[in-house]
């Protein structure tokens, strides 16, 4: 999914939208804070970890956004998809992303919530609700964190810059853990702020870029939608072996630089 501004609806429209995708988040908080903490983890077939908050949290946001937009696919990570989230408009949302952290008790796992037109992101929202922060934006709209606007890096010196990675798995994962121990080696700044947490600090400018691998829709979609919108770029590579997606996003400088670490590059155009 690569960003393209002819495929948004009107700003307007947008902000509508937004509004709907931040009362289902607000839905969600109401079913994750009070387990935070509380809950057993069960490990799915794939082998990554769930809880009963991923799947309230995922049902409280279907709800909210089937009653307000009714006639667009949803795709989830929990609970598939309903219609056709390809085509035509359709929101694609990841309940709780960073389940390992929230299973383990650390505050800074994320809901994901996005909006796609014909396939493209145009709409984000990455919301942390154990630190209280929420980031919001779309295609002309700029992006706001708690309703104050942020903007990524102007970075252009990697040797001053702080870049934050996703784990090392998932660079091993995608064929890249050559380039993982490249940037280990060479930049000083070098930090694993994972997940959505991660893409939020990057939307600040508080973290100058990110390199995240192995990542499925619904955790890159809202990300792929709020870097332009923030004023940066974001780079999509395909991995045809996993079936996923990489993104390396942030100062603009700074993401041309770092794909130059990597074996595999981006396939097409990107914002």
């Amino acid at each position: 999914m690569s960003h393209d501004p002819t495929h948004a609806p009107k700003i307007t429209a947008l902000a509508e939208l937004a509004s709907l995708a931040e009362r289902a988040v607000d839905a969600a908080r109401a079913e994750i804070l009070p387990r935070f903490r509380r809950v057993d983890v069960e490990t799915k077939a794939d082998g990554s970890p769930v809880t009963e908050a991923d799947r309230a949290a995922e049902q409280a946001i279907r709800r909210v956004l089937r009653a307000g937009d009714p006639d667009a696919a949803i795709l989830g990570e929990e609970f598939g998809a309903e219609g056709n989230p390809r085509t035509g408009s359709a929101w694609v949302i990841d309940p709780i992303d960073g389940t390992i952290a929230f299973s383990r008790g650390i505050p800074l796992f994320s809901t994901l919530v996005a909006r796609l037109e014909d396939g493209v992101p145009v709409l984000g929202v990455i919301d942390l609700p154990a630190l209280g922060e929420r980031t919001v934006g779309w295609t002309g709209g700029g992006v706001r964190r708690n309703g104050e606007p942020v903007r990524c890096s102007s970075a252009t010196d990697l040797r001053h810059a702080m870049i934050a990675h996703g784990d090392g798995f998932c660079f091993t994962r995608a064929r890249e853990q050559d380039g993982f121990v490249r940037m280990a080696r060479e930049l000083p700044f070098f930090r694993g702020y994972t997940d959505g947490f991660g893409h939020a600090q990057v939307l600040s400018g508080a973290v100058d870029a990110m390199v995240d691998l192995d990542l499925n829709p619904w955790d890159c979609a809202a990300t792929q939608a709020l870097v332009p919108a923030a004023g940066g770029r974001c780079a999509t590579i395909e991995y045809p072996h996993l079936g996923k997606v990489g993104l390396v996003f942030g100062a603009p400088a700074l993401v041309e630089q770092l794909l130059g670490f990597l074996h595999h590059k981006p396939s097409g155009p990107s914002a």
